[in-house]
Parts: C-alpha cells; sequence; structure tokens
C-alpha cells in the first residue's frame, strides 16, 4: 500500500477497474472474489474500531491520531462501497435486460414454429379424415364416415381459432367439409326413408278415421335391393350416423309426429282400431283396422295391449340393432336409439293417454274404486315394458303416478260432472213444474241404525218400562205433517238439483277424509252457484212473467226447507274433519229465503204500480156525477178485478195456499186503501155522487173476495180466506165502513162512532170523519151536534 492511500482505497479501485473492462461488463467471477476481500478490509476495520473504542474510553491511552486515521479510512471507504454498489446495480440490470429479450425472441420463434407443426399436423388430419369419410361413405359405412366428418370438423375449428392464417385456405377447407357433409346427411335421408316408408292419405288431415285407415308404415332392419348384401346398410347404421352428425333429434322429431298422428293418438281416441302386422322378419308392414263399433269410451288395458305391440315392432326392426365395432371408446358409441325416439313422443303421448284414456277410466261411483287396481296394474306394466325397451328413462312414472292418484282424480272427476249437471239444471226451464206435497221428500241416504250409536251418549229407555207421561203422549200427539214444506209447484231443475246434491253427499259419506270434505264443499258450492247464475240467468222472464216469479219463490224456499236438516242428517259420516259439526247448510237457509222473497217482492211491486195506474184512470172522484167520470172510473175499478183475477189463474196452484192469500191480499188491500184515500180527500160529496162512490165500492166488496176461491181439487183448502176476507185484507173493515158512512144518516155515524168506542172509531182518526161528515151533509145545527160528539 502506497504512503498516504487508505488502506482500502486499492482495493476499491481495484474493483472498479475490474468492473471497467473492455466488454464494459463485470465478470461474476472477479467481482464475487474483490467482494470477499473488500468484505475482510471491513472486518478489519472494524477489528481495529474496536481496539480504539477499548483503548479510548477502557484503558485511556492516548490515541487521538490514530482515531484520526481511522475515521478518514472509513470514511474513504464507504464512499467507495456506495460507487461500488451503484455501478454494480447499474451493470446487473443491463445485462439482466439483454438476457431476458434474448431469451423472449427465441421463445416467439420456437412457438412460431410450434403452432406451424401443430397447423401441418391438423391440415394433414384434416385431409386423412376427409379421404377416410369419401372411403367409408362408398362403403357403406355409414358411422365411420360420419365420424371421420366429425373429426374433420373438429380439426377445422381448431385451425380457425388459431390466429395469423391465411383467411382463403380456412373457407375453402369449409366449403369442402360442409359439402362433404351434405353430401352424408342426404344419402342418410335417403337410406332412412327407404327404411320407414309412410303411405300417407292424400288429406293430409290427422286424427279422423278415415285417413288412418289409409296409412300405412313398413319397416326394414336391412336395406334391400343392394347388390351385395353383407354391406347393405342397417337401420341402426343410418340412423347412429345421423346421432354423429347432429341430426338424428330432428329426424325422430318428423318421424315421432307422424308416428303420433297416424297410429298411436289414433290407437288411443279410437277404440275400434286395432293394429295390423304383415311381412317378414327382416321388413313388416303396419296399418290399422277399424274391428267393430264398441261402445263408451276406451278401456286402458286394452289400449296399452295396442301400444305396446306398436312399439316392440318399431323397437325391433329399427332401434335394436348391434351397436357400431368400430368404435374406439364408449363415448363414440352413440346415444340409445330408443330413449331418443322416446324423448321425442312420450311426452305428447302420456298427455294424450291421460286425456283421452285414463280419464275415463276414473269411477263415477266410489263403490266402483276397488275395481281399478286392474288400470293400474296395466299401467305398471305398461310402463315396466318401455323402460325395458329403452323408450322410457328409469324414474318417468307419469301414468303410473296419475293412475295411482284415483281417489283424487275421483274426487275431480265427480266434482266436474256434478258442477256441469247443477250448472246445466239451473238454466233449464223453469215453468217445468212439479208438485210437492207433506207427503212427497227426496231420497236422502239411509241413516245408521240408532242401535249402532252406542257411543252418542244420550240414554235410550227400554221398551219394557213405561215412560212417563205416556197419556199425554196419546193426547198431545204432533200433525204429520208438522214442519213439512207445504203442497206447491217447484221447477223439475229444482227438485233434480237438490237430488243431485243428496247423492253427492251420499258420495262423500262413502269416501277419505280428505275426498269427503271436498264434496261436501263442492255441495255448498252448487248452492252457491243457483245463487249467482239463476236470478242473472232469468232475469227478464221473472221481471216480467208472474209467474216464473212465483215458481222461483217456490223453488227457493223449497231449497231453504232442505237445507235445514240436509247437513244433520248425514252429520258422523262425512268423515272425521267434518265430525266436529260444521257439515251443516244451516246457514243458507236465510239467503234462500231472502232470494225467493226478493223477487217475489219485486213483482208485487210491480203489480201494485200497475193497480195504482189502472185507478189514476179513474180521474178525480169529485165529478164522478158526470158520465164520463163515472164510466172512467167502472172502468178502472173492473180492469182492477181484472187484473187481479188473471193473477189468481196464474199463481193459484202454484204458491201455497196462504202465500198465495196473503199475496192476493195485498194487492187487493192496495186498491182498497187507494181508494179510501180518495175519497178522504173529496171536500164536497154530493148524495148523486154518494150513491155511484157506493156504487163503485159495492163491486168490489162483491168481485174483490173471488180471488180467494179454491182450485176444485183443492176442496175447501182456503175456504176460510174467502169468507173471512178481513184476515188477508188489513183495509176490508174500513173499507166497508166507509161504504156505510156514504149512505148513512148522522145519526147513524154518530152511532157506529159510539163516543170513539164503535167500528168506525176503530178505522178511521176523528179528523177523517169529521172531514167525511163535512163533505156530505150541509152545515146544520145536527151536523154541528154530531161533529161536536166526534173527538
Amino acid at each position: 500500500m502506497a504512503e498516504g492511500e487508505a488502506p482500502g482505497s486499492s482495493l476499491v479501485a481495484a474493483a472498479l477497474a475490474a468492473a471497467q473492462g473492455s466488454s464494459g461488463r463485470l465478470e461474476k467471477e472477479g467481482l464475487g472474489r474483490r467482494l470477499s476481500r473488500l468484505s475482510a478490509r471491513v472486518e478489519e476495520l472494524k477489528g481495529e474500531v474496536c481496539r480504539m473504542i477499548s483503548e479510548r474510553y477502557v484503558e485511556f491511552l492516548p490515541s487521538m491520531q490514530n482515531a484520526r486515521e481511522l475515521e478518514k479510512d472509513i470514511a474513504e471507504l464507504s464512499s467507495s462501497v456506495d460507487q461500488l454498489k451503484s455501478m454494480i446495480e447499474t451493470e446487473v440490470r443491463q445485462d439482466l435486460n439483454v438476457a431476458i429479450a434474448e431469451f423472449t425472441e427465441l421463445k416467439q420463434q420456437l412457438e412460431r414454429d410450434t403452432l406451424i407443426l401443430c397447423v401441418l399436423k391438423q391440415l394433414q388430419e384434416f385431409d386423412s379424415a376427409l379421404k377416410q369419410s369419401s372411403a367409408m361413405l362408398s362403403e357403406k359405412r355409414y358411422v365411420p364416415a360420419a365420424r371421420h366428418l366429425k373429426k374433420a370438423q373438429r380439426c377445422l375449428k381448431l385451425m380457425e381459432s388459431r390466429r395469423g392464417f391465411e383467411l382463403k385456405i380456412l373457407r375453402a377447407l369449409h366449403i369442402e367439409l360442409v359439402t362433404q357433409t351434405e353430401n352424408l346427411l342426404s344419402v342418410l335421408g335417403e337410406v332412412w326413408q327407404q327404411l320407414a316408408q309412410w303411405t300417407l292419405p292424400p288429406s293430409k288431415e290427422p286424427g279422423s278415421l278415415e285417413s288412418t285407415l289409409q296409412t300405412e308404415l313398413q319397416l326394414h332392419r336391412v336395406l334391400t335391393g343392394a347388390e351385395d348384401v353383407g354391406i347393405s346398410p342397417t337401420a341402426t347404421s343410418v340412423l347412429q350416423g345421423l346421432a354423429v352428425l347432429g341430426e338424428l333429434h330432428y329426424r325422430f322429431k318428423v318421424f315421432g309426429q307422424l308416428l303420433l298422428n297416424y297410429i298411436l293418438k289414433p290407437l288411443v281416441c279410437h277404440p275400434s282400431l286395432q293394429p295390423v302386422l304383415e311381412g317378414q322378419s327382416e321388413g313388416v308392414t303396419l296399418r290399422l283396422e277399424s274391428v267393430g263399433t264398441p261402445q263408451g269410451p276406451p278401456s286402458p288395458v286394452e289400449v296399452f295391449l295396442k301400444l305396446r305391440l306398436v312399439l316392440e315392432v318399431l323397437h325391433k326392426h329399427l332401434l335394436a340393432g348391434p351397436l357400431d365395432p368400430c368404435a374406439e371408446d364408449e363415448s363414440e358409441v352413440g346415444p340409445v336409439l330408443a330413449e331418443v325416439l322416446g324423448e321425442a313422443i312420450w311426452k305428447e303421448l302420456s298427455s294424450c293417454l291421460t286425456d283421452h284414456c285414463l280419464v275415463h277410466s276414473i269411477p263415477n261411483s266410489s263403490s266402483k274404486l276397488g275395481q281399478y287396481i286392474e288400470v293400474i296394474e296395466a299401467t305398471e306394466q305398461f310402463e315396466e315394458a318401455l323402460k325395458n325397451m329403452r323408450f322410457l328413462r328409469e324414474g318417468s312414472t307419469d301414468l303410473l303416478t296419475y293412475a295411482r292418484n284415483v281417489n283424487r282424480h275421483f274426487a275431480d272427476k265427480k266434482c266436474q260432472d256434478v258442477i256441469v249437471a247443477a250448472r246445466q239444471l239451473m238454466m233449464a226451464e223453469i215453468h217445468n213444474t212439479v208438485k210437492v206435497t207433506p207427503e212427497s221428500s227426496v231420497a236422502l241416504p239411509q241413516l245408521p241404525d240408532s242401535a249402532e250409536s252406542d257411543d252418542s251418549g244420550v240414554l235410550v229407555p227400554s221398551k219394557g218400562l213405561p215412560l212417563p207421561g205416556g197419556d199425554l203422549e196419546a193426547k198431545a200427539r204432533l200433525s204429520p205433517h208438522t214442519l213439512s214444506f207445504p203442497t206447491c209447484c217447484i221447477s223439475e231443475s229444482v227438485r233434480d238439483l237438490v237430488a243431485l246434491a243428496c247423492h253427492t253427499l251420499k258420495e262423500a259419506s262413502a269416501s277419505t277424509d280428505q275426498y269427503s270434505a271436498q264434496l261436501f264443499y263442492l255441495v255448498r258450492n252448487i248452492f252457491y252457484l243457483f245463487w249467482d247464475v239463476v236470478p242473472m240467468y232469468h232475469k227478464e222472464k221473472l221481471q216480467k212473467l208472474p209467474q216464473l216469479a212465483a215458481i222461483h219463490h217456490n223453488n227457493c224456499m223449497y231449497i231453504a226447507h232442505q237445507l235445514l236438516t240436509l247437513g244433520h242428517q248425514l252429520q258422523g259420516r262425512l268423515g272425521g274433519l267434518l265430525c266436529n259439526g260444521t257439515a251443516t247448510f244451516v246457514d243458507l237457509v236465510p239467503v234462500f229465503r231472502r232470494l225467493g222473497a226478493e223477487c217475489f217482492l219485486a213483482q208485487m211491486r210491480g203489480q201494485k204500480g200497475e193497480l195504482l195506474e189502472r185507478l189514476s184512470s179513474a180521474r178525480d172522484f169529485s165529478t164522478i156525477d158526470d158520465e164520463d167520470s163515472y164510466a172512467a172510473a167502472n172502468k178502472a175499478v173492473r180492469q182492477v178485478l181484472h187484473q187481479l183475477k188473471r193473477l189468481g189463474m196464474v199463481w193459484q196452484g202454484i204458491l201455497p195456499v196462504k202465500v198465495y192469500c196473503k199475496a192476493m191480499g195485498t194487492l187487493l188491500n192496495t186498491a182498497l186503501a187507494e181508494i179510501i184515500r180518495r175519497i178522504l180527500l173529496l171536500e164536497d160529496i154530493s148524495a148523486e155522487n154518494a150513491d155511484r162512490l157506493h156504487a163503485l165500492c159495492q163491486i168490489l166488496v162483491a168481485e174483490g173476495p173471488r180471488v180467494f176461491v179454491p182450485l176444485p181439487e183443492e176442496g175447501q183448502q182456503n175456504r176460510p180466506f174467502q169468507e173471512e176476507a178481513p184476515l188477508c185484507v188489513p183495509k176490508w173493515r174500513a173499507f166497508q165502513e166507509i161504504m156505510l158512512v156514504l149512505q148513512a144518516s148522522l145519526q147513524e155515524i154518530a152511532d157506529r162512532w159510539a163516543d170513539g168506542k164503535g167500528p168506525l172509531a176503530a178505522e178511521f182518526s176523528p179528523s177523517e170523519v169529521k172531514n167525511l161528515i163535512r163533505a156530505l151533509f150541509q152545515n146544520t145545527e145536527r151536523r154541528a151536534a154530531v161533529l161536536a160528539k166526534i173527538k
């Protein structure tokens, strides 16, 4: 080391000099060696510094000069290290970037070369696949030909996914691939048409019996007429080839639709059709012929046998051939042909079987539900046979699930049939009537014997013991017709509707809890439907025709009467869901009573309006002394009586006697009340007017009770109402009193008043009587005296 030179300066200089070689690059081995020397020198300085510190602060030796020299050496060495570090980082980074760039360029070149080799290999595979496909097609080996085309298609897609190739080459390859694919599809299509030949009717309208009888299907396992039978294409090879090319689903969709429309569906919908097979084992002709004219809907058992025969023929001649032995692995074997055809036709076929066969086999009566087990077993065998032939996948049980759920379908069908029948009855003509009497009743289900109800908790007294009050039982026995429906006429449709409801409840009592509740609420819905449909559907007739209004009134009252006990008669027999007392129709009774009453009262209001309109044509009774006025009043009274008699002819025999008499009495009372009101309004009544008014009133008194005359077959049933008109006509006594006043003297009027206790006072107020006296008599002392007594 030279004098005055820092201890580590030569080492750093040497390292830097080595870093600045002719090539401008650091040599890895020399740099490491120099760095080792630098590290050793740092350690030496470290030891010297420690020794100096120890001498100064521990041994207290005078070493100031040495410390300054060490500090200078450390500062120079630190500066040299920083320069070396900066130089190393700069040079190493430059070398690394150069190395990475060179490596990337080599890698890209390798990738380009590899890509070119792959493309060349794919081109070679594409060309080889096309050539092999053409060769296989000429040998009529359709499945290998289709697989080679599929392989060529994969090669082309892989080449199209590569970037940077000539577009013209790819287009040319694509055109060649499409050409050979379409050629193979055309050949396969022609062969398929020869293997499965259809003879369709000219009209091509599927579904009708005529078009079905003109349809034939010829099936062949092997294409006949080939020169070399050994290379004749089979149906399996053709279908597998179509499957490889992705055309099998479309071909089976077309074939399956023809099969459904012309063979399978007609066999389901027309029970008279039978499948007929003609031909040998390698080929068969399938057609349908009509045998007889069976009655009723098709039987599921017979339909399943027919369909099974057709599907077995299809499976044997088209779908059950051996798989391709040239397949390299299982993935190239292709789909099961029967499964593909099954997927194409099963959904529509099962729907047809359900809608046109199984639904009609559901029993109409709960007593026949036990016989349905035969249909369930036949359905299970049919589905199992289809699964064995691979038409159905495992786990597909659409038909069997439907058949096993017979209780639900029975209830649904019962509900539908009952609602349809009930709606038809509601829209039937109302005027077709039948007479009901207290002795007539709807045939209800037989109730259980009281002896069987041991758990009812009711103590039944022994027949051997005398009952207390036995004598009273014989003396105070109720009439057998107590609480019975009165004699009247109701519509035949309503009678049948109530019978339908009773029959449905009987079915409910024999069903399970779930469906008994469903049928019970169905009956309630029938009556709700009557409430909505009948008044609206027959609205115009009920408003215009009094007879129909009366019949509708009777219908509603009859239904209400039956509803009182309809639910209780079957209480405890409608399943566990209804044993808590909810099986009742009593809540509907007020609804139907109000429905009938509102309709009849509306008719009564219309009749009242007509009566008042006729009386309004009588003008004012004050001018009745005029001949024209008297004639008009006489005519009005006669028209009122005519209207009442006409209504009597319409209503008598229809309405119950009490209802009839009350209705006619109400209408007659309306006429009498109007006449009384008009007379009371008169201010001056001459003697001649009084006589004429009395004559008009006498007509009503004489003719009015005739509206209560009974029909001949009813005998004297409503004779009391005829003889005692005041019971039906509230104004009858008032009318008689006013007639007496018109012909009476002042003294007679005073006597009938009898200080407010006479019959005249019972019908009229003092002011009304005073007005009559003032209108009939002149102002005299006697009149004043009589008026003074009336108070």
